[in-house]
């Protein structure tokens, strides 16, 4: 069937190149056409979210050859093929940057694939501008889970976009995994662990502070990641991202949701707005409203 299922599954090379003494932590994947189409994967740099993607490539591929394969247990369904945008190249020679590359794949992934394709998508939209990248990234598993045709290729997403992880919420068939890892004050421990649910954080900082960036970098940085993460959701914590479901939402949410055109500030007054009764509002409190507007705009 079109069942993909591994238990303690391991990567065969990663494994036999591990120094002595150190074990490679073995993990589960299971990915259908029903329920579990896309697997958003986040966690932190060095998490081990690459090594998983490949990992599960890797078997699917030894299985079709008649090989064995590094599992406790393994459910392998028929794969015409294995799809893949990993990794950062560029084609310079054919005036190719690393992002134009990174569409090619994309694209060739899109217009290809089918149901009975595995897709593994290591980052998208990383060589652009933040909200380019999220845009795209976004769009792309919007399209797989409504592949034209009714195709549902099973699907693997390493994300650094923590934004993704909401489309668990309108989509179906997307669940979240992450790579567990354990934080000891402001430092963080890689477990190397493929766990259900989306990652807490994506840990970008911490693994800056790792590197050496300066700590008033550090604390600019997380001030500035407060700030962007306040907007993340409308009203009534819909992603503010989602092309909403009108069955899954509210009668007061039904709005069709996309990139919103107003800031909270300009929220705040649409909804002052919706609340006024004219009928009832005399002339000087109607230019009182408007004064009162016109002030926190300005200000």
């Amino acid at each position: 069937d079109s069942c993909l299922k591994l238990v303690r599954s391991r990567h065969p090379v990663v494994e036999n190149l591990l120094p002595p003494g150190d074990a490679f932590i073995p993990n589960e994947i299971e990915l259908d056409g029903t329920n579990r189409q896309i697997a958003l994967v986040t966690g932190p740099n060095m998490g081990g979210k690459s090594t998983f993607l490949r990992q599960i490539g890797v078997i699917v591929l030894m299985a079709h050859a008649g090989l064995f394969v590094p599992a406790e247990e393994a459910q392998i369904p028929l794969t015409d093929r294995i799809f893949t945008r990993v990794g950062a190249s560029d084609n310079l020679s054919a005036g190719e940057s690393t992002f134009l590359v990174e569409m090619h794949e994309a694209a060739n992934i899109l217009h290809n694939a089918t149901n009975r394709s595995l897709v593994l998508l290591d980052e998208i939209g990383r060589g652009t501008s933040t909200f380019d990248g999220l845009s795209l990234a976004w769009a792309i598993v919007e399209f797989l889970h409504d592949f034209p045709g009714g195709a549902k290729p099973k699907t693997l997403f390493a994300t650094h976009y923590h934004e993704l992880t909401e489309l668990e919420t309108v989509l179906d068939r997307v669940i979240n995994l992450h790579v567990e890892v354990k934080e000891w004050g402001e430092k963080i421990i890689f477990l190397r662990k493929v766990k259900g649910g989306r990652s807490g954080a994506s840990y970008g900082i911490q693994v800056a502070r790792l590197a050496g960036v300066p700590q008033p970098v550090i604390d600019r940085a997380k001030e500035v990641l407060a700030a962007l993460e306040a907007a993340e959701f409308v009203e009534g914590n819909v992603p503010r991202l989602a092309k909403v479901n009108p069955a899954s939402v509210p009668p007061q949410h039904k709005d069709p949701l996309q990139l919103t055109l107003f800031t909270v500030e300009e929220r705040a007054i649409r909804d002052e707005l919706a609340r006024i009764n004219l009928d009832n509002m005399t002339p000087l409190e109607a230019l009182r409203v408007l004064a009162d507007w016109r002030d926190r705009f300005l200000k």
